[in-house]
């Protein structure tokens, strides 16, 4: 690893330092020069008042970047040429990636999320087991958030038609949530692919599980809602893809359920309404 991608990464492990005030540090001085493995100079720069060295100090980023390798953690930066390109253009793109399984599924032809309530109902279960088949052999690579409902449903319908999925988690690789998708994660960092801006030694916090819901969308070529709420975590994925010019399609549910009224009022909104497989398909591949 070249020192300024060290010196990047070690800005990240700093858990008060957030994206913008790297960007700062990034305007300022472009090579990071101020990040010293050895700390010497920390307090002698026009941002030690910013980064107090003690911060520094107590991350041993040597020793955990020699652990990450002995884990088969991969780290791409913002900078690095296996950086996708389709995540760059997204609002605050994540400076670092860490990944664990297949990081070419980051280069599908077929990106798809899909995401929808943790509380999926039977009829959630049955749109997925009706799309999949025919989504998963046109090339889709799932990707969703490891959550429980339909993003599990999603990650386990992929691998059961014989297709890839990547999961964006919140927090790090070594506190996966929730609890009980721990042997699916596991499955997925060794035969598919699990990402995080996050390092992994970090506990997954309330804030993270909305902004990772970005870069969700962000990997994406379109956001599939399956049963959301208004305003739910979902909803804030489509709201994400939608920002970002990509295509929101959206399946409709009963008037009369909750866990119907965030798709339905994207379908209002303009999301493409899903009756069956071809609807993505073509939007997709025009």
């Amino acid at each position: 690893m070249d020192e300024f991608k060290k010196r990047l990464v070690h800005l990240v492990h700093c858990k008060h330092i957030s994206w913008k005030t790297i960007a700062a540090f990034l305007k300022e001085d472009p090579e990071l020069s101020f990040v010293s493995s050895s700390h010497s100079n920390s307090s002698a720069t026009k941002h030690s008042s910013k980064i107090p060295p003690s911060m520094m100090k107590n991350i041993p980023i040597d020793n955990l970047l020699e652990r990450y390798q002995h884990d088969e953690v991969k780290i791409i930066s913002f900078f690095d040429c296996e950086y996708p390109a389709i995540l760059k253009s997204i609002y605050q793109p994540p400076w670092v990636l860490f990944a664990k399984g297949h990081t070419s599924l980051l280069e599908a032809d077929f990106p798809l999320a899909v995401v929808g309530s943790r509380e999926a109902s039977l009829y959630g279960k049955q749109v997925i087991d009706f799309l999949f088949p025919e989504l998963i052999k046109h090339g889709a690579v799932v990707f969703s958030g490891l959550a429980k409902g339909i993003d599990t449903l999603a990650h386990l319908s992929a691998i059961n038609h014989h297709g890839r999925t990547v999961a964006v988690i919140a927090g790090g690789f070594e506190h996966i949530y929730p609890k009980q998708n721990k042997e699916l994660a596991e499955k997925l960092m060794r035969e598919h692919l699990i990402i995080s801006e996050y390092p992994p030694g970090t506990r997954p916090e309330k804030w993270h599980f909305p902004f990772r819901n970005r870069i969700i969308s962000g990997l994406s070529k379109g956001t599939l809602v399956i049963e959301a709420k208004r305003r739910s975590g979902s909803f804030i994925t489509a709201d994400f893809a939608l920002n970002e010019g990509r295509e929101v399609f959206a399946v409709p549910g009963s008037i009369l359920s909750p866990s119907h009224t965030g798709t339905n009022d994207l379908i209002q909104m303009g999301a493409k309404l899903v009756k069956e497989p071809k609807d993505i398909i073509e939007e997709i591949f025009l």
